[in-house]
């Protein structure tokens, strides 16, 4: 049930919102047990929270849950970046060039729902380059609340950006360079999720 898990992250389905098994599915035409299942998968991988005896609702992040998701992110990325620089592969370079190209291309049409999606394919593509099992599942066991958390922004061309420079910085294999650029990356994604959350709070 992928378009569950992407109303959810990208905000379609508010956070708070009830997720009624009867409901979901005659909006989307199944019958309830696939909606079921979806239900406990997303319950697992940290979207939706389970009420007993009544209805799930789409998970409501605080501002701790954020803060640790941070404090992950920044380390497993820091990781990800400096291995996918030492590592890459002409294959899995072509693959972020398209996914960059992608995110750049909604950015300059001003489609944001896009544009957040492909930056956090950048990331995962990031992941697969630096070509370590366990660093792999991580990524898969954190990998819904870690998009969510990267659609906090609205900064699309920044980003864009920034992604450039890094992909620039991994196709040289300068890792010093790569190091620089992530750690500036990281910190910019905070201030700006940070920025989201309180013009989010002050609607």
């Amino acid at each position: 049930m992928n378009t569950l898990r992407d109303e959810i992250i990208d905000g379609t389905r508010a956070p708070g919102s009830k997720l009624v098994e009867r409901e979901i599915a005659a909006e989307l035409g199944v019958s309830r047990l696939p909606v079921r299942d979806a239900l406990r998968s997303l319950v697992s991988e940290g979207l939706v929270t389970p009420r007993p005896r009544t209805w799930a609702v789409v998970r409501e992040f605080s501002q701790s849950d954020v803060s640790d998701l941070n404090e992950v992110r920044s380390a497993l990325e820091t990781l990800a970046f400096r291995l996918a620089a030492e590592r890459r592969t002409r294959a899995g370079l072509a693959k972020l060039r398209a996914d960059l190209d992608e995110q750049q291309a909604a950015s300059a049409k001003g489609d944001g729902g896009t544009a957040r999606r492909k930056a956090a394919d950048f990331h995962q593509t990031v992941t697969e380059l630096a070509d370590n099992a366990l660093l792999s599942e991580l990524d898969g066991i954190l990998q819904s609340r870690m998009r969510w958390l990267l659609g906090q922004h609205d900064d699309f061309d920044l980003f864009a950006h920034e992604h450039e420079e890094l992909y620039l910085a991994i196709e040289a294999r300068d890792v010093d360079r790569v190091d620089e650029l992530a750690a500036q990356h990281l910190a910019t994604s905070r201030a700006k999720i940070a920025a989201h959350r309180r013009n989010a709070g002050a609607e």
